[in-house]
C-alpha cells in the first residue's frame, strides 16, 4: 500500500498541515511524559480527530501478547478479539494489514529504532484516505518513540534506585563490618592479654551495655560485670543445666534462655562454661549477638588455658607427693619445688590415709570430695588417689573425728576411715609418717581399731611402724601363738582371734563375746581350748602381757600378708 504525502487540493492541504501541527504538539506532550499510560491516552484520544473514518480497536502489547487498551467492540465481540490476537501475534515488528474484520484493519507499529513495544490497532468500514493513513502512521511512530523513551527513563530510574539501594546496603555492610571488627578487636585484646574471665565480662559489658555473667559447667557464677559479684545468684537444677548445655552444643549458636541470651564455651568435652547477657526486655540485637558469640570463643580459649595450667600443676603436685612418700635425699630441691607451687613444707605435716566409699560415688568422685573437704578445713591440697584410698599430706592439726564426719556428710552416707601418721618437720620425714598411717589403716582394715586412728593412739603398735625387718616379730608371734595358729589352720577355728578380743577387752566376757558376736558359753569354751592347746595360764599377768603383745603383732602381720 502506497501513501501519498501530497495533498490533493488546497483545502485538504490546509487540513493536512493542521493535523501535522497537532501531531507535532502531541508528540511533544508524549515525549515529555514518562508515564506509559498517559502516552497511550494522548495517542488514542487523538486518533478520532486525525482519522475521523477510523475506529480504535485497541493497543496490543508485544511482550505480553495481550491488550493494554481495548475498545468496547472488542469486549463484546470475542470472535473478532481472538481473530485479531492470532494475526497480531504472527506479525513482525513493522505491523501490517489485518483481515480479521469486515472492512479495513491495520496494525501500526509502536516502535523506535531500539524496539517495538506493540501495535496501535485501527479498524474502519472502508479504506481510510492516504492522508489519514499517513497521519496514523506518524501518530503510531511518535507514540512508539515516546513509549520507548519512557521505558528508558524508567529503566534509568530503576537502575539509579537499585544502585542507590546497593550503595546504601554496601554502606550498611561496611558499617556493620567496621563495628564487628571493633568488637572483635576489643575482645581479642582481652584474650591476648590473659587478664582472665573478669576482664572478659567487663569488656563484653562495655561493648554491649548489658550485664554479663560467666558461669561454670554447673551454673556457678565465676565472673560478673558491671561491679562486684552479686551476693546471691540463682543456681539451676542439675537436670535443667545439662539440658541447656546439650541444646547449646547441638548447633553451637547462642540462644535465648529465659531473661538471658546464652552462649556455650567448650574447648573440649570436659571443659565447659557459659557466657550470658542479662536481657529481660529482649533488646539485644545482631551486634550484641556477634559480641556474645565471639566472647564465648575468647572464653573457650581462657578455659582451655586454665585447664592446661591446672593439669600441669596437678601433675607437678602428684609427682611431689609421690617423691615425698617414697623419700628424698635432697631436702633443698624439694623445698624449692614446693615453694614454686605456693607450698610450705617446713611447717609440720602429717600423712593421712582416708578409706571410704559413698552410696554412689566412684573412686574419682571420692578423691575430689576428699580434696574439697581438705581444702575447706585448711588441710592443704597435696594428695594422691590410691584405688579406694586417698593419701593426704595434711598441713594442719585437725579434729580428725570432725574431719571424718564432714567427709561422710559430703559422701551422703556410706563408710569412711581416717588413719593419721605422726607429725613430720622436714621432707625426709614423710616416709616415716606414711608407714605409721599405713599401720593404722591396716589395724582399721582388720577391725581392730576405730574409724579414726592417729599414731599417738597406736600405743605399742607404734613401735612396729618403724620396723623394717619383721623376722624377729614373726618368731615372737610363733613362739607365743604357734600351737593356736596351727590348730586354727587345721580346724578352721578362730582361737587366736578369740584370744585377741578377750585380751583387748581386758578379760571382760561381755565385751569379748560382743566383739566376736558369739554367745558367752561359746566364748568360755574357746578360752578353755586356748588354755589346753596353748598351755597358757590366762590369769598370769606376765602371760597375758606376752599374749596381748603377740596377738597385736599377729594382727599387724596378718594385715601385711605375712601370716595366714
Amino acid at each position: 500500500m502506497v501513501f501519498s504525502l501530497l495533498p490533493t487540493s488546497g483545502a485538504i492541504s490546509r487540513e493536512h498541515a493542521a493535523s501535522l501541527h497537532s501531531i507535532l504538539a502531541l508528540s511533544m506532550l508524549m515525549t515529555e511524559s514518562a508515564n506509559e499510560e498517559q502516552i497511550l491516552h494522548f495517542a488514542t484520544t487523538s486518533l478520532a480527530s486525525l482519522a475521523p473514518s477510523c475506529e480504535l480497536a485497541g493497543v496490543f502489547c508485544s511482550e505480553s501478547h495481550g491488550w493494554k487498551l481495548g475498545s468496547k467492540r472488542l469486549e463484546h465481540d470475542r470472535v473478532l478479539r481472538s481473530a485479531l490476537e492470532r494475526q497480531l501475534s504472527a506479525l513482525g515488528q513493522g505491523g501490517g494489514s489485518l483481515t480479521a474484520a469486515a472492512g479495513w484493519g491495520f496494525a501500526f507499529s509502536l516502535r523506535s529504532i531500539h524496539e517495538c513495544v506493540g501495535f496501535l490497532v485501527v479498524l474502519a468500514d472502508v479504506d481510510p484516505s492516504p492522508e489519514e493513513q499517513f497521519l496514523l502512521r506518524v501518530l503510531a511512530q511518535q507514540a512508539g518513540v515516546a513509549l520507548t523513551n519512557a521505558r528508558m527513563v524508567k529503566r534509568g530510574r530503576d537502575t539509579a534506585a537499585e544502585l542507590a539501594s546497593s550503595n546504601e546496603a554496601l554502606g550498611r555492610s561496611l558499617a556493620d563490618l567496621h563495628r564487628t571488627m571493633e568488637i572483635h578487636a576489643r575482645l581479642d585484646e582481652v584474650a591476648s592479654s590473659g587478664r582472665g574471665r573478669q576482664a572478659l565480662a567487663q569488656t563484653l559489658h562495655d561493648v554491649t551495655g548489658f550485664a554479663v555473667a560467666v558461669e561454670d559447667r554447673y551454673g556457678n557464677l565465676r565472673a560478673w560485670a558491671p561491679g562486684e559479684l552479686p551476693e546471691s545468684y540463682p543456681k539451676p537444677e542439675a537436670a535443667a543445666r545439662e539440658h541447656l548445655l546439650k541444646d547449646l552444643a547441638s548447633d553451637g549458636r547462642a540462644r535465648r534462655h529465659g531473661d538471658r541470651l546464652v552462649a556455650l564455651a567448650s574447648p573440649r568435652a570436659d571443659v565447659v562454661g557459659t557466657l550470658a547477657l542479662i536481657d529481660p526486655d529482649k533488646k539485644a540485637g545482631k551486634f550484641e549477638l556477634v559480641a556474645l558469640e565471639h566472647a564465648a570463643t575468647v572464653l573457650a580459649m581462657e578455659l582451655a588455658r586454665l585447664a592446661s595450667t591446672a593439669e600441669a600443676e596437678l601433675r607437678v603436685r602428684l609427682d611431689l607427693v609421690e617423691e615425698l612418700l617414697a623419700g628424698t635425699d635432697d631436702d633443698e630441691a624439694v623445698l624449692q619445688r614446693a615453694q614454686a607451687l605456693g607450698l610450705d613444707l617446713e611447717r609440720p605435716h602429717r600423712v593421712v590415709i582416708v578409706h571410704g566409699q559413698g552410696r554412689s560415688q566412684s573412686d574419682d568422685q571420692f578423691l575430689h570430695i576428699v580434696k574439697r573437704v581438705a581444702r575447706d578445713v585448711g588441710a592443704g591440697s597435696l594428695l594422691v588417689g590410691r584405688g579406694k584410698a586417698v593419701i593426704l599430706l595434711a598441713a594442719a592439726e585437725l579434729p580428725w573425728n570432725t574431719f571424718r564426719e564432714t567427709l561422710l556428710t559430703e559422701l551422703g552416707g556410706g563408710r569412711c576411715r581416717v588413719a593419721v601418721g605422726s607429725p613430720c618437720q622436714r621432707p625426709t620425714e614423710f616416709p616415716r609418717s606414711h608407714r605409721e598411717a599405713q599401720l593404722a589403716a591396716t589395724l582399721q582394715n582388720n577391725g581392730a581399731a576405730p574409724d579414726v586412728l592417729t599414731w599417738e593412739s597406736l600405743g605399742i603398735y607404734g613401735i612396729l611402724s618403724n620396723v623394717d625387718d619383721f623376722t624377729g616379730v614373726e618368731r615372737f608371734v610363733q613362739a607365743q601363738l604357734g600351737a593356736l595358729l596351727d590348730y586354727d589352720a587345721q580346724k578352721n577355728s578362730k582361737l587366736v582371734e578369740t584370744l585377741f578380743h578377750y585380751l583387748e577387752s581386758g578379760g571382760n566376757y561381755a565385751g569379748a563375746s560382743g566383739a566376736l558376736i558369739v554367745h558367752r558359753s561359746t566364748l568360755k569354751y574357746r578360752l578353755q581350748r586356748i588354755r589346753e592347746i596353748g598351755a597358757c595360764d590366762l590369769s598370769d599377768p606376765g602371760t597375758r602381757f606376752n599374749l596381748q603383745l603377740a596377738t597385736r603383732a599377729w594382727q599387724i602381720l596378718k594385715g601385711l600378708g605375712r601370716l595366714g
